[in-house]
């Protein structure tokens, strides 16, 4: 038996005894070290209407990291003892399973340092969607953690990167990252014509919305230029969207979805991520601000709602 993290209802996780999963064929169980938590677990924990409870054992737990404990019948590119980022779905817990070819190995460059890799994926994916070339200007709506690194590898593109946020900290951080322009996001109309005089009232080629409320999307839309791509970015879970369909028409913009689902690409993101972070090229240490321990888990998703100061993303570590 283990220990594990259990949505009994609204804002309400108990830590409760569970079975530790056996690996089934082309599987692997992995002995967490840490799982991150994702601004995706903080409505599904408040509750939604559609919400039954109990949840499952470790649910919402999809950013996990540690080493391969076990293997089930037909894996063979992976040994017992390695240490592993992997794409599972019940990692609050200290023991998860997770499809042999959703694993990737953690170079020793990487030793030590927690490795929430999902999220890391996500943004390597966003980014190729997002098809950001040299001497555009980019724009990207929230600065958080996806926002951060999206803003890093926007910059290092030859991109010039106008980042927009509610907290002053998050505008230092992207500028820390990259950004080479930051505007509060306070006022929707004095916004856009800040943008308009940043781009000689071209507007942006490429605009990342990285909140997923309507307001940003709906920001995120206006700055964007003729012909230009607005990339989703932002999990929009609490309901429809309105979008400005005239003004997308107007000016003739791509608009792209950036959430994959085909677990080969998330595969190939993931595989980049920790390729990003280990030859350096993505400073992962000051992304990773806040930890908790299994039983803090409330505080944890609660912190990543309401943003203490200093907050980014928060870990839930084991051991």
């Amino acid at each position: 038996m283990m220990p594990a993290a259990v949505l009994v209802g609204p804002a309400r996780i108990e830590v409760r005894d569970a079975a530790v999963p056996a690996p089934a064929a082309g599987e692997v169980r992995i002995r967490l070290e840490g799982c991150g938590v994702c601004a995706s677990n903080v409505e599904p924990w408040a509750g939604q209407p559609w919400s039954t409870f109990p949840g499952e054992a470790g649910g919402l737990g999809h950013e996990g990291w540690g080493i391969v404990d076990a293997l089930g019948e037909g894996v063979s590119d992976l040994s017992v003892g390695e240490r592993v980022t992997m794409l599972s779905s019940h990692g609050f817990a200290p023991y998860d399973v997770a499809p042999a070819n959703q694993v990737v190995r953690l170079p020793d460059a990487l030793d030590g340092q927690p490795f929430p890799g999902e999220p890391l994926a996500c943004a390597m994916n966003i980014f190729r969607r997002a098809d950001v070339l040299p001497g555009q200007t980019v724009a990207i709506v929230g600065i958080g953690f996806l926002g951060a690194v999206l803003t890093k590898l926007a910059s290092d593109a030859g991109a010039r990167v106008i980042a927009i946020s509610r907290r002053a900290e998050s505008l230092e951080l992207a500028r820390a990252y990259g950004a080479a322009e930051t505007i509060v996001m306070d006022d929707h109309w004095a916004i856009i014509e800040r943008v308009k005089a940043l781009t000689g009232e071209a507007l942006c080629e490429r605009v990342i919305e990285a909140v997923g409320k309507q307001w940003p999307l709906d920001l995120a839309s206006a700055i964007v230029g003729f012909g230009g791509r607005l990339v989703v970015a932002g999990y929009h879970q609490d309901g429809p969207r309105q979008v400005n369909m005239q003004d997308w028409n107007w000016k003739g913009i791509d608009v792209i979805n950036a959430h994959e689902r085909d677990p080969r690409v998330n595969l190939r993101g993931l595989r980049e991520a920790v390729a990003a972070v280990a030859e350096r090229r993505v400073d992962l240490i000051p992304l990773l601000t806040h930890r908790y321990a299994l039983d803090e888990l409330n505080e944890a998703i609660a912190a990543t709602r309401d943003k203490p100061e200093g907050f980014v993303k928060a870990v839930v570590t084991f051991g």
